[in-house]
């Protein structure tokens, strides 16, 4: 039996060949189920709009609607499963690079600036100098004095060279000290930075590049674990979700002996595969979503 496909419309040129046949897919069990957006909304954690996003190509499906709607239809879960990993791979790829700020124009003040007026050198005192007055510049004038007067104490000066010489050595000590912080907020990835954010009370946003995975350190403190990316114990995680929390939760799959794949910080096929198996050894309900009760296990 074929399915009606020309009350849909057409689906974006720009679309990639494998999430096209993604769409397509996902539209003939649509069709075939007899389901509306809005049934499916009712029956499926996503909303009727995101249903006709997923399904019209206008943004990549996470992979819990994917299996949603195969298990509504009794299609083969593995299979779209194994589509949908294809595709999201393509769509990661094709999306545009965040266009650059442009710099800001530096404003010209309007008012001229004023020349600044010359200070008459203070003449070297004869009585106090050791080795004669100081050397003379080309044309004859006297360099200025490297002296500071002091607020309120006319008359009262104190040589720079001491206060430069201190500046000097706050910054040598200092510079060494802030420049690892500085790296490693300036790269924005990994657990240091992650935990360098966190630590000012801001974590570094979040971005996911085809082919980039993340480091798992995983300790145990107070009795629980952590990866350093994320101390949450109540996120809800499902297909298609992204961010550090993800980045932990796979750390902490991995680390209790389910292989979510790449630690990439995307919830795919193979961590919604990986969730299962934890739950269903915790004794946890198998839907693949990470709320509280599957953090507590994978903390454990």
């Amino acid at each position: 039996m074929g399915w009606d496909m020309s009350r849909w419309s057409g689906l974006p040129a720009s679309l990639d060949q494998r999430m096209r046949q993604l769409v397509v897919q996902l539209r003939r069990l649509k069709d075939h189920s007899g389901l509306s957006l809005a049934a499916l909304a009712a029956r499926t954690p996503y909303s009727k709009s995101s249903w006709e996003r997923y399904l019209n190509g206008k943004k990549l499906p996470p992979a819990g609607a994917v299996e949603a709607l195969a298990r509504l239809c009794g299609a083969d879960v593995t299979r779209l499963l194994a589509l949908h990993e294809v595709a999201a791979q393509t769509w990661r790829a094709g999306r545009p690079a965040p266009e650059a700020r442009p710099p800001v124009p530096v404003v010209q003040p309007a008012t001229p600036v004023q020349p600044v007026p010359r200070i008459a050198p203070v003449p070297p005192d004869p009585q106090n100098s050791r080795s004669g007055p100081p050397p003379r510049a080309a044309g004859g004038e006297a360099p200025l004095p490297a002296v500071h007067t002091v607020p309120g104490r006319p008359g009262r000066q104190v040589p720079l060279g001491p206060l430069v010489l201190g500046a000097l050595a706050v910054l040598v000590v200092v510079l060494p000290v802030l420049r690892p912080w500085q790296d490693q907020l300036a790269a924005g990835r990994g657990t240091g930075a992650a935990m360098a954010g966190r630590a000012l009370g801001a974590a570094p946003e979040f971005t996911s590049r085809p082919g980039e995975t993340f480091d798992c350190r995983v300790r145990r403190q107070g009795g629980a674990l952590y990866a350093g990316h994320s101390r949450t114990g109540s996120t809800v995680l499902g297909g298609g979700a992204e961010g550090w929390d993800v980045v932990e939760a796979q750390c902490l799959l991995r680390r209790h002996g389910y292989d979510p794949g790449v630690v990439d910080g995307l919830v795919g096929g193979r961590t919604l595969r990986a969730v299962k198996r934890l739950q269903a050894g915790s004794g946890l309900p198998t839907d693949g979503i990470v709320g509280p009760g599957t953090w507590k296990a994978l903390r454990r």
